[in-house]
């Protein structure tokens, strides 16, 4: 049994079940935990009942660290969410004490491939925590501020060793974490670049960077005309008002490209909405800003149309 957790809010549930489906299509025994940060999606959630997902309200893991809600006083919505991110494995391990593992995966993290092609590395390499570089294309490199490894996929072994490394994570982002570069940090990201220096072989640096692609990297490590074979990090992606979609920001993807990955994920998110819309759950979608929002190519309009996503 494999147990994947993340975290996101009712704007976010549609990703939130790509995900889920994601993980059901590669066949394995999975547990996908689900901190709800907020009462609209654990409603949905709960009216929807996936199989195999778990979900935790926010105000549980609030209860069990009390220095959250303290944090949470001067921190962006989106801070917040980091901020709880290092707490999220930990919130497996004390609801399941038979979980060997968990695996922290962003909510716009997709899997065309299993996921177990990224853990194989961790079972061989004898290290309790897995981290994936950014893997940046050359002409995207911003470790300096970004930092080298990114909080997209992360797994914890319920070790004292993976313990230790997670309790001083958590540590940090109480203390700092926001979103901007400051002395060396920036949100709850920067601090990973410390931990392959702090701890050695106790952490584990994913070497098949192409099996953890986003718009970063995508052109640069995925043969053309060729599907990913692992995650996608939809970096970027966001659903407007009015059924209009950014698809990315800040990169040039090719067409090719495009079209291998986010056509497919774009089919799974109409999915999403078709079950949200069967339970009567309805999602908050934001303000496009103008001149911001996509006009890639003519076959996106398929899936942007006037009438919007959540009239399916």
């Amino acid at each position: 049994m494999e147990h994947f957790v993340t975290l996101f809010d009712a704007g976010f549930l549609p990703q939130g079940l790509a995900l889920h489906a994601s993980l059901s299509d590669h066949g394995m025994p999975f547990t996908l935990w689900v901190i709800c940060m907020d009462e609209a999606a654990e409603i949905a959630l709960t009216k929807i009942e996936l199989p195999n997902l778990r979900i935790i309200p926010l105000r549980e893991v609030e209860a069990e660290h009390p220095e959250l809600v303290i944090a949470k006083q001067d921190r962006t919505r989106a801070e917040y969410c980091w901020t709880i991110t290092p707490f999220t494995p930990k919130a497996v391990f004390d609801r399941d004490s038979t979980a060997i593992r968990a695996t922290y995966v962003d909510a716009d993290v997709y899997f065309f491939g299993t996921p177990l092609r990224l853990l194989q590395e961790l079972d061989e390499s004898n290290a309790h925590v897995l981290i994936t570089d950014h893997a940046y294309a050359p002409e995207y490199v911003q470790e300096s501020t970004a930092g080298r490894f990114c909080v997209q996929f992360l797994t914890f072994r319920n070790t004292p060793e993976g313990s230790e490394i997670l309790a001083w994570w958590q540590e940090r982002c109480i203390e700092w974490c926001y979103n901007r570069y400051e002395d060396g940090k920036f949100g709850d990201q920067k601090y990973l670049d410390a931990w392959p220096v702090m701890w050695g072989h106790t952490v584990h640096i994913l070497q098949h960077v192409d099996l953890t692609l986003a718009p970063w990297n995508v052109q640069y490590f995925l043969p053309k005309n060729q599907s990913p074979r692992g995650m996608f990090h939809f970096h970027g992606l966001r659903l407007f008002k009015g059924g209009r979609t950014r698809f990315w920001c800040g990169y040039l993807i090719s067409r090719g490209a495009a079209l291998a990955v986010y056509e497919p994920y774009l089919n799974r998110l109409r999915q999403s909405f078709a079950t949200l819309h069967r339970h009567g759950v309805s999602v908050p979608q934001q303000e496009g800003p103008r001149g911001f929002l996509q006009r890639i190519k003519q076959f996106y309009r398929a899936y942007t149309t006037t009438e919007g996503w959540a009239n399916l």
